[in-house]
Order: structure tokens, then sequence, then C-alpha cells
């Protein structure tokens, strides 16, 4: 029987003839349990005239999801606020109603329960992603609103007979994705185990009714075995004198489909369907038990854990070990205290922020309200609810590493995180401006993935900013979040330097010092745009706005005012960072004549003048800025080349030596057979210059076996090329 069907009439309301209240209120001071009814009847009221699909009135669910929660013993405030929550959205009930009748606490629970449905989004995607946001940010402040969410959440997946297939089918895997991965997170074990399994029966509804077939026929098939493997391990745990308490344990359909998915297994190959479970006294006779344990049956090597001494992030604790049983069969086994089991049932709930007469607060409680506020932190960061949601889903997965700081500090990171993801776990700026990293006392790159027990240290250097390279191998949300900002950041900066250069290109065009435009202008401009100075100059930096249109603004000149072009072609280095870009098309190097195309959100991108790209918009002035090198640069510049070579032995030996001999790096190299007795090579070196170029041609030309040389300035370009 589900809890929908247990609640369907009300509770006895104070008043109705002395009855008694609820049984599961009965934890409740008498106070909480008058505002509870009190509570009942107001929603009541408010949902009067509506029915659930199933035809049942709707003040059942509100009351079933209470109930959930009172079998949690959660206080009040959380059991009022769970019989409001759909109020708001649902009625013409607003949050100051609530706040006024029953505090500000239930008011703001309740809100951060409510969904979004009122906003219109431009799709479903950023609808859930905006819900998600607010949800997870309010349980930032305070987590008793995901476990109103959660308990919601599993009343309505134990009563979705009645909606659509494919309603059925969407709730399900959104349960998958988020719900059941937040309950584990928070170490609410049942609930987490019982969603994924009812969702899963509606995501894959053949695959669940063969596999609790299977799992119902080998229940039976191995209870001789089950009951001679706890029979042994009593006998061993008595003959040491340890008290325990044993169980069989049974694992949960999804976390069976799971493992018969990740390892490609069929499910007579699934030998730890059942295990055991060991209850002892303190975290000593863990340890004892262990030893038992492993003189009873052999270890599986690599198959034990110790999550007493390294608890997981959700304040489980437990001893693992898988050991070879009778017939050769894995046997599964945890070892743990009452306390540890209590926790590892329910997690957070067993032992939360708002128990009455508590005054200290537990390492689970630090820990969780940590990965709570770390949500606060990756939103700061995030550019839209879409990305906010991609950035969480990453850390709501279990499986996990632990490493740790040079200091001895134990770190857990999602499993396959890098030294990046660790430099961002530490602090964001050690992420921010990290140069390398030692894991165990060996240099090595930032993309290495950890490993359970490295130790490991971040090198930094206060020059040192974010490589767009690093949001490629970065995990955590914290660390992408981190990166793309730091990042969106940079790409701001320089596009307002660009932006204020090429106004003052624009100011001196149509004969004005650019020092003359003050703050006068701009607060003009400010007034008719709506966009502030540095929005502008970033604006005019990415190619949103024309330079020499927002010039005229400040100079309160007309569009038919003459304007030639500036006095001076704009100097270019090639060091401007994202803003100013050498195009891919031609690969320019100091000393082409050259030109900057305005490209919309990309910046200014520079080209030959020869370049095919500038063929189309040559003609057009705005699309286009004068621009020449500055003299006082010292970059590298990359260049392709082509040598046909005569086929001899060592000839690209020669080659190399002769591009070395020039002060040139060769960046990449390859070979390509001609017709006849010749061969192509296709270097890419890096010179400072054209005249650099042409000093390394020379020294190329004078080797007898280089029969032609052709600069390559683009990826089409490889058969043809100049000839130099």
């Amino acid at each position: 029987m589900n809890v929908a069907e247990k609640t369907e009439q009300p509770p006895p309301v104070a008043g109705d003839g002395g009855a008694a209240p609820p049984a599961f209120l009965a934890y409740l001071k008498e106070a909480d349990i008058a505002a509870f009814q009190r509570a009942y009847l107001f929603s009541e009221r408010a949902h009067a005239g509506q029915f659930r699909k199933d035809g049942k009135p709707y003040i059942t669910h509100p009351l079933a999801v209470a109930e959930i929660l009172a079998g949690w013993q959660l206080d009040g405030q959380t059991l009022i606020a769970a019989l409001l929550h759909d109020v708001v959205e649902d009625t013409g009930i607003s949050s100051s109603e609530i706040a006024q009748e029953f505090g500000k606490p239930v008011a703001g629970l309740v809100d951060g329960v409510t969904k979004l449905d009122k906003i219109q989004f431009e799709d479903k995607a950023q609808a859930q992603a905006e819900n998600f946001r607010k949800m997870l940010l309010a349980m930032a402040r305070d987590v008793r609103v995901i476990l109103i969410k959660l308990a919601d959440r599993l009343h309505n997946m134990r009563t979705l007979d009645v909606m659509r297939p494919e309603k059925q089918g969407r709730i399900a895997q959104e349960t998958l994705d988020i719900y059941a991965p937040i309950a584990n997170r928070l170490g609410l074990n049942h609930l987490y185990q019982e969603l994924e399994d009812l969702a899963f029966e509606r995501v894959h509804p053949t695959r669940h009714k063969v596999i609790e077939k299977a799992v119902k026929a080998a229940r039976g098939n191995r209870r001789e075995v089950v009951e001679k493997i706890k029979a042994a391990i009593e006998t061993k745990l008595g003959g040491c004198q340890i008290p325990a308490q044993i169980f069989g344990r049974e694992k949960h359909l999804y976390s069976v489909y799971r493992k018969m998915q990740e390892k490609h297994l069929a499910f007579s190959e699934v030998f730890d369907i059942y295990g055991f479970r060991v209850i002892v006294e303190d975290a000593r006779a863990c340890y004892l038990t262990l030893g038992a344990l492993h003189a009873l049956y052999k270890p599986i090597p690599g198959k034990f854990k110790d999550y007493i001494a390294i608890p997981k992030p959700n304040g489980y604790q437990s001893l693992h070990t898988t050991l070879f049983g009778p017939f050769g069969a894995p046997v599964e086994v945890q070892i743990r205290t009452q306390e540890m089991h209590r926790i590892a049932e329910a997690g957070i709930a067993s032992h939360w922020l708002y128990k009455a007469g508590e005054d200290t607060v537990s390492e689970l409680q630090i820990q969780t309200n940590q990965w709570l506020q770390s949500l606060l932190d990756i939103q700061a960061d995030s550019r839209d609810s879409v990305e906010f949601l991609e950035h969480i889903k990453v850390d709501l997965f279990p499986d996990e590493v632990y490493v740790f700081t040079p200091k001895g500090r134990i770190v857990a990171l999602p499993r396959g995180a890098t030294a990046v993801d660790f430099a961002y776990n530490v602090h964001s700026d050690v992420g921010n401006h990290c140069v390398g990293v030692k894991i165990n006392s060996e240099f090595m790159p930032l993309s290495t993935p950890l490993k359970n027990g490295d130790r490991v240290e971040v090198l930094t250097s206060e020059s040192a900013r974010p490589n767009p390279a690093w949001a490629h191998f970065a995990i955590t949300g914290k660390a992408r979040a981190h990166i793309r900002s730091a990042l969106k950041n940079t790409h701001r900066h320089e596009s307002i330097q660009l932006g204020q250069r090429l106004l003052d290109q624009a100011a001196r065009a149509l004969g004005s010092d650019p020092d003359s435009l003050g703050a006068a202008q701009w607060e003009r401009v400010e007034k008719e745009t709506g966009r502030d100075r540095e929005d502008t100059l970033a604006d005019i930096g990415l190619g949103k706005r024309l330079a020499f249109v927002v010039a005229r603004q400040l100079l309160a000149r007309d569009a038919d005012s003459p304007a030639g072009r500036a006095t001076g072609p704009m100097p270019i280095s090639g060091t401007e960072g994202v803003a100013v870009r050498l195009g891919k098309c031609c690969r320019p190097i100091p000393g082409d004549p050259i030109i900057g195309q305005i490209k919309k959100e990309q910046g200014l991108i520079i080209h030959t003048h020869d370049c095919p790209q500038v063929r189309h918009y040559r003609e057009d002035p705005d699309k286009w800025v004068d621009v020449t090198w500055d003299v006082q640069q010292d970059k590298q510049f990359e260049v392709g080349i082509r040598i046909i070579v005569a086929n001899q032995r060592g000839v690209l030996a020669k080659v190399a030596a002769a591009i070395a001999s020039e002060g040139s790096d060769i960046d990449n190299v390859r070979m390509e057979e001609e017709a006849g007795t010749y061969t192509s090579l296709y270097f890419t070196v890096s010179v400072q210059n054209r005249l650099h170029l042409a000093r390394l041609i020379r020294a190329l030309r004078a080797l007898h076996e280089v029969v032609r040389i052709m600069r390559l300035k683009g990826k089409g370009d490889e058969r043809g090329g100049n000839v130099v």
C-alpha cells in the first residue's frame, strides 16, 4: 500500500471531539501538531475542487509528502511547508499570505519548492534548467527545500501510473538524472534506491521485468548458499568474541542493471546480487571483524575500501571488502557501527541542522553545507541556467577518488578529475593562477587524471591566467564554471582595450583629438543608448557596434558629416589576446601588408591584403580597419612552407638542421611522396617576421637537394602556395 492510499482521509483536526492526531506526528510538540492541523485545513480549503489524475482529492498528495517527511522526523515547519508546497503554484494564494499565516521560514521553504511555470522561457530545456537552478540555490540556503522536493518526487513516482506513457518516461528520466543523484549525494540511501528502481521501471519497462524475474529466480537458487555463508560468518565472529548483527543484503534492480551495462555482463555473471552487512559496536570492532572475515575467506585483491578512515562526502562510513566465498562466488560484505548504519540509511536527514536540542554541528553537516555552498559559487560563474545545470550534473555522480594535499588533507573529487579540478577545489585563485602540478613529487601535466591516494601539489604564479584548453579536460562543475568565467572576463577586458583603440582611430578620422572625448559626451551617449562606457567599448571591440558611429555620437556629428579615414593605421603586435586574432586563412606575419576585418562577436581579425577572404567585404568601409605591424614586437609567428626535395638519404635531417641554424623552431612536419624521385616536405615553422622568413628560405635554397620552396598561407593552399 503506498502513502497516498494510507492518507486519503483528512487527519483529525483539533477540536473534533478530542480525537487523537495522526500517529506519524507523535514525535512533534503539541504546538507543532496544532500548527500542522491548522495548515492542513488551510491547504484543504485552497485546493478545494482540485483532484489528482487518479480522481482522489488533491489534498491527499501534500499530505502524503508530509507523511514521508515525518518518517524522517523532520521539524514542524518542514511538514507545514510540505502541506502548502503546491498552494502558490496551483491556487490564488500568495507567498505573503503564507508568511503572514505561518511565518517567513515556512513561506521561504514553499517558495524554494514552487516551480516557475508562470514565467515564459525559450524552450522546455531552459524552463527545466531554471526550475532546478532556483530549487538548488534555495536548497543551498536551507537544505529542507530539497528534502521536501525529494519527498514530493517520491510520492509522484509512486503514483505515476495515471500519467501518459511519454510523460511517465520524461519524469522518470528526470528522476534518474537529477533527483536520485541528489538523494545519494545527501546520503538518503533508501530514498535513492527507491527512486532509481521506480524510474528504471518507467524508462526501461521490459528490462526491469526481465531483471526482476531473474533476481527472484536467483533468490531461490542461492538461498542455500547465502544461509551457509551467513552461518559461517556468525560462527567465526562468535569464536572471536565480536558481538555483531548480520543481515543479508540484496542489490536493488537498477544497480544490477547499471553493473551489467557498465561491465558488459550477462545477468548470470553478476555474482554479488546478494551481500552481507555486519553491524558491530564501535570502529575498533569494525577492523577486528575485517581481520576475522579475511581469515575465514580469502579477500579479492583491490576490492577493499576503507570509508571509515576516509568517509564519502555525504558522510557515509563503512568498511567494504569482497571475499572468495564457497563455490568460488564473490561475497561482498559491508562492516559498520550502528551510528554509521543510521547515517548510511538516512544521511543528512538522520542528523540534520534543524533538530531541537543539538548544539554541536557534525562533520556530515559541515561537508553537506560545503557542497551546498559550492552550488552558489558555480551559479555565480555560469552564464545561464542551462550551463548551471550542466555543471551540477557532473558533481552529482557518486564515483569518487580521494587525493591528498601536501599537508595531508583529504580531497574528494569525481572519478576522472584532473589536476586542474584539484586546483579549483582548493580555491578559485589557486586554479586561476596555476602553472604546473606535482603528483607524488613528480612534475606532471595539468590534464593528468588523479588516482586514489595521489599526493597533489599545485604550483602557481601571480601572472598566470586560465588556458582555454583547460575546459576540455576539467570535469568538475566548479572548475569548468570558474574557467569559463575567467576566460569571459579576459575576453571582455581585451575587447574593451581594442574598442578604445578603434574608437580613438575613428575620432582622429573625424578630425578630433580622442583625449577631448570627456565624461559629458559619454554621459549623453549612455542616456541615448542605455549602455555604459565599458559596454560600448566592448561592443566595438566585438564588432557589435561600429567605431565611427559611436565616434559621431560622442562628437555630436550627424551621419552626413565628412569623415576621411584615420590619419594613420592602427598598430598591431599580434600579442593583444583573444580580441585581436590572426586569420588562419592567410597566416599573416610582420612584414606582410595587412588589413583588419571587424567580425561580430569575434573582434578584429587580421588578414593579408591578398587574402581571398578580404575580397567580398573590402568595398564596405564599415567592415575593415586600416592596420599596420607594430615595429616593437618580439613574438614568434607560425608560417607554413612546402619544400620539394630530391629523394636522397638524410635529406630530412639536413633540412631540419638548416631551419634550426636560422633560429626557427619546427612546430610540425610531414612528408608526401611525389611522382618520380621527389618528396614534398610540409613544415610549420616559427619566425619573427618576413625578413626572418627570407633568411630561412635562402638557407634552405643553399641545399643542393632542395628543388623548390613555397610559402603556404592556409589549409587549402597545401598543393599550391607562393613560390619564394
